[in-house]
């Protein structure tokens, strides 16, 4: 198994490697530099999805200009500042990427993953996707729109999915936004765990919104405070206005288990939060759906207790989901009845005021405290229910 392992990472290398000396050569006779010394151009974990371009729009999907083949630089030759420039603009994370779906147009986004590395991506995410789960009001997972299989690589596949955003961009405006939120998580991982599957990273980083009908102006997905061509500011509604749909992403180190294991254990396995309070000491295996239960508890904790005023209410039950004892740690279903009641309890007036950060000087607390006054009275009038529900 470990020899076969370090053959197909001694290939991979040795293709990356080919790759790069490949576009550098065309970087030579393009732009008469190495790419590594030209702002803006492609890195060299973007080399495959040029690679692969002509291929993805054969099956039906339009990577932007930048990764074209005949593709040159839209600055070059002229006075413009390259940061400046739509098709300047690489992925954050290399082995994702945005794309357009050619038949309809509709804007899409690519995951690039090693099916030996994570083997139940794939099975997770579409058991999701599929009838009678796809269409159940309390699923929260992403869809999984098409698989393509990469020809030249059986070990690889593209996931695509539609193209969301971070769910905390732009910001909550009020109260009831952010409880809307809480929400949908909490019932979207009851939903996940009720098909017996623990996600296993379900932090900020894995929370992201459909902001298809949040934005005026479609967003560039590379860069999502600019509209997609570079023209000026991306303009969006409230959340209140047009509430969006937040979903978990990211399904690759996931489990699904037998419905009669109803207490699996789990060696640790780290995902992007690594202050696990069971991970910190022991390689004891453990249940992961507790450890599910901290993941989120801990992402409302460093999103919103700590960082923005008047979620009070909530300490009590985030606390319960983030003790250091797992077996103390309610499970999903205890955690979405206790936020019922908390609900409950939480006023009209309440749930329409203004979402503070901390950080907010005088100045800026009092500019937004105006227009969010301004918006919340126009609310009132039109009769908008203060809890925005998609």
């Amino acid at each position: 198994m470990l020899s076969r392992r370090r053959k197909r990472q001694a290939e991979d290398n040795a293709k990356r490697a080919q790759d790069q000396e490949e576009f550098e050569e065309r970087a030579l006779q393009v732009f008469g530099a190495p790419l590594s010394t030209i702002p803006g151009t492609i890195r060299s974990g973007e080399l495959w999805w040029c690679k692969h371009y002509q291929w993805l729009k054969d099956v039906g999907y339009l990577l932007r200009p930048r990764y074209s083949p005949d593709w040159v630089p839209s600055w070059q030759g002229t006075k413009k500042d390259w940061m400046d420039c739509e098709d300047s603009r690489g992925p954050m994370i290399q082995h994702i990427l945005d794309a357009t779906h050619i038949s309809d147009g509709i804007f899409v986004t690519l995951k690039l993953i090693k099916k030996s590395r994570h083997p139940y991506e794939i099975e997770i995410g579409q058991l999701f996707s599929t009838e009678p789960l796809a269409s159940d009001p309390a699923n929260h997972c992403v869809p999984i729109c098409d698989v393509l299989h990469i020809p030249d690589d059986e070990d690889q596949a593209i996931i695509v999915m539609p193209l969301l955003r971070p769910f905390t961009e732009p910001r909550f405006d009020t109260c009831g936004e952010v409880t809307e939120c809480f929400r949908q998580l909490f019932v979207g991982l009851q939903f996940i765990h009720k098909q017996h599957v623990a996600h296993r990273d379900c932090m900020n980083l894995n929370i992201m919104m459909d902001a298809t009908r949040l934005f005026i102006d479609p967003f560039h997905p590379q860069n999502t405070v600019m509209r997609r061509d570079y023209s000026g500011d991306a303009r969006s509604f409230t959340r209140t206005q047009r509430p969006p749909k937040y979903l978990f992403i990211d399904f690759g180190i996931s489990r699904r288990y037998d419905s009669s294991n109803v207490a699996p254990l789990e060696a640790p396995i780290w995902g992007g939060d690594r202050t696990v309070p069971e991970f910190q000491k022991s390689n004891e295996p453990r249940n992961p759906f507790s450890t599910d239960v901290y993941y989120l508890g801990n992402m409302i904790r460093n999103e919103f207790l700590l960082t923005k005023d008047g979620f009070e209410f909530m300490e009590p039950l985030v606390n319960n989901m983030v003790q250091d004892d797992p077996a103390k740690r309610p499970t999903m279903d205890e955690v979405v009845a206790r936020f019922d009641q908390i609900f409950e309890q939480l006023s009209s007036w309440k749930l329409r005021s203004r979402v503070v950060d901390k950080t907010d000087g005088n100045i800026t607390g009092l500019f937004r405290g105006v227009t969010h006054w301004t918006r919340r009275i126009g609310y009132i009038i039109r009769r908008v229910p203060a809890i925005p529900t998609p």
